[in-house]
């Protein structure tokens, strides 16, 4: 009965969370994360060509190896 209860409740603050977050975007408040990563695509592809190892080139610029990766195989058109 409880966990029923906590669903419900789950769910309203759902809804008005999709509300909230609808409306701020309609007055152009909330425009969510910047894609760091992404924008470091270009520095990417000159270091891998340059030789350095993935791992060395996500330490060098503070992201992820997984976003090296990503930017790697989009690169490619993989």
């Amino acid at each position: 009965m409880l966990a029923a209860v906590a669903t419900f409740e789950r769910e309203i603050m759902l809804e008005r969370q999709a509300e909230g977050i609808a409306k701020a975007k309609q007055r152009g408040e909330y425009k969510g994360r910047k894609p760091t990563a992404k924008m470091k695509a270009a520095e990417v592809l000159a270091m891998v060509s340059q030789g350095l190892t993935k791992e060395a080139v996500a330490d060098k610029l503070n992201i992820g190896i997984a976003s090296v990766y990503r930017i790697l195989k989009e690169a490619k058109g993989v």
